[in-house]
């Protein structure tokens, strides 16, 4: 089980720190994506993590600004976010699979998801 939180509302140009928790003691070998969907669009990767969190993957859109990490001992990954634009806002999602290759992540290949949280970003 997977519950992602941490958003709300914030300025153009702010932060926001997003944990995803993970129930269960196998978490060290799921990889992580974060995703998102903004209204009346489909839902995109914004960033993953292997399960060891030796390798990180961030979408072209977020990169430089976005980072995602990842503490096994908590059962938790991260997305920093950074340098936030309007248009960031959109709910945030986060998914596993079990020893998923980050470079093959995608949406449709997530077996768990996790519950999602809004971030809005004001101009």
């Amino acid at each position: 089980q997977l519950q992602a939180c941490g958003g709300g509302l914030v300025q153009a140009g702010g932060s926001l720190r997003l944990p995803c928790v993970a129930s269960g003691r196998t978490f060290s070998t799921y990889s992580v994506g974060w995703f998102r969907q903004a209204p009346g669009k489909e839902r995109e990767f914004v960033a993953a993590i292997s399960w060891t969190g030796s390798s990180t993957r961030t979408a072209d859109s977020v990169k430089g600004r976005f980072t995602i990490s990842r503490d096994n001992a908590k059962n938790t990954v991260f997305l920093q976010m950074n340098s936030l634009k309007p248009e960031d806002t959109a709910v945030y999602y986060c998914a596993a699979r079990q020893y998923e290759n980050i470079v093959a992540m995608t949406r449709i290949r997530m077996h768990y998801w996790g519950t999602g949280t809004l971030v809005t970003v004001s101009s």
